[in-house]
């Protein structure tokens, strides 16, 4: 009993210092305040970490008390921590593959923005320690965002002492564990909500911004969370059409009927399964690669790799296809015919550009409408021009689907015209 009474009063006190912490938050950062509220607290002795699922910031009270005797700001950064983890919506990035290297770039990326705020009430004794690992960091990585951070670490690696140093330095709660890359952590509060606070914090901020100094750090990382997203999977499969291939229709076939033919009279089935089946896939489209200055080979060659997996890996692409690659600067320079998935698969190793000069869309798009008048397409759905985006765009939309392909974000990319879809791939799945 005396146990357990102790054990309450050590979560009151716990309990009292991280409201007191969220309370110093929001008096200065009242933009904060609606992100704060949805994260309830829960204590959770013995757990010797901090963790949350999005609605409830998990604690150990034990812990708390300890590290608040040497660091009586802890209360106030673990909140602050917690806060920016949510309002980025670092839980929500399934698509990247090192789950390692993510939580780390998340964890510096957070910790960056609170040392830019400077609030007394945050401050910490590894602060120092953190602020030179991170001016290190910004040798390569200028402006400090988990994107950016992690393409870092995923085109470049780390050591195995950097990774050991950068968990010590900056981790403050535990992250959610997914047993893969494609499952979604259990998270209470859903993507979408934490989308309208982002959006509702990036607009408040916008006004506070006019009234005092605001990091630049935040602006950035803000951006990025609310930054629009493309499925560029989803993208790839608007070009599919209706067709047959040679396969068992499942809706067409009775094994039951089958079967018993096969055990009563020895080789003579009742009824043949039928050998087609009416599908949609992708059969034919245009992917124009731009050959400017600033498309480098290596890069253009990892962009066909990774449509084409995509294409292939749930069986959306036709055995028999139609698809023109076509490399483009100023002008047409080649035009690759693809009639099978294994020519596809060959060209992405053994592609080698021409021309390398100045970008015009237009020329590429005059082609392709030259194709279609000579008949070489019976139902064109769409192109796919993978660019830097620096080019003239033609003025009149065509009669098919278009995906402008960017590698990265560029603020002084002209824009895309409204007829088209603007896809921003992720820069470390393309550059190896």
């Amino acid at each position: 009993m005396a146990e357990e009474n102790e054990l309450e009063l050590f979560t009151e006190y716990a309990e009292k210092i991280l409201n007191l912490a969220r309370d110093t938050i929001t008096v200065r950062y009242r933009f904060f305040d609606a992100a704060l509220n949805k994260l309830k607290l829960k204590s959770m002795p013995g757990s010797l970490c901090y963790e949350t699922n999005g609605e409830f910031l998990y604690y150990d009270p034990i812990k708390l008390l300890n590290e608040y005797k040497d660091e009586p700001n802890i209360a106030t950064r673990l909140l602050l921590h917690v806060l920016f983890h949510g309002i980025f919506m670092h839980s929500f990035r399934f698509d990247k593959t090192n789950e390692n290297y993510w939580n780390l770039a998340t964890d510096i990326a957070v910790e960056n923005i609170i040392l830019d705020m400077d609030i007394q009430a945050s401050h910490m004794t590894k602060d120092d320690e953190e602020r030179t690992v991170i001016s290190k960091l910004k040798k390569w990585v200028p402006k400090i965002t988990a994107e950016k951070l992690y393409r870092e670490f995923a085109v470049g690696g780390l050591s195995q002492d950097s990774e050991i140093l950068y968990k010590q330095l900056f981790t403050m709660d535990r992250h959610r564990k997914r047993v893969n890359i494609k499952e979604e952590p259990d998270m209470m509060i859903t993507e979408e909500d934490w989308k309208k606070i982002s959006e509702r914090v990036k607009a408040e901020l916008e006004s506070f911004s006019k009234a005092g100094s605001t990091p630049e750090s935040l602006k950035e990382n803000l951006g990025e969370s609310t930054r629009k997203r493309y499925n560029f999977d989803d993208m790839l499969r608007r070009f599919s059409v209706q067709g047959e291939e040679i396969t068992v229709n499942p809706d067409e076939f009775d094994y039951i009927y089958y079967t018993y033919g096969l055990s009563k009279y020895g080789n003579l089935p009742l009824i043949e399964p039928l050998e087609y089946a009416e599908i949609k896939k992708v059969k034919e489209f245009v992917i124009v690669l731009d050959t400017s200055a600033s498309c480098r080979g290596e890069v253009v060659k990892n962009f066909l790799k990774k449509t084409y997996d995509i294409l292939t890996e749930e069986g959306s692409f036709f055995n028999k296809v139609n698809v023109h690659i076509v490399e483009c600067d100023r002008e047409v320079q080649r035009d690759y015919k693809i009639t099978s998935l294994e020519e596809f698969k060959r060209l992405t190793s053994e592609i080698k550009l021409t021309g390398f000069g100045a970008t015009d869309f237009r020329p590429a798009f005059d082609y392709v409408d030259d194709l279609i008048k000579n008949k070489e397409f019976e139902n064109l759905k769409g192109l796919i021009y993978f660019t830097d985006g620096f080019g003239i765009y033609p003025e009149k939309a065509p009669d098919y689907d278009v995906i402008f392909a960017f590698l990265g974000e560029s603020e002084h990319r002209p824009h895309v015209p409204t007829w088209a879809i603007k896809a921003v791939l992720e820069e470390e799945n393309y550059e190896h």
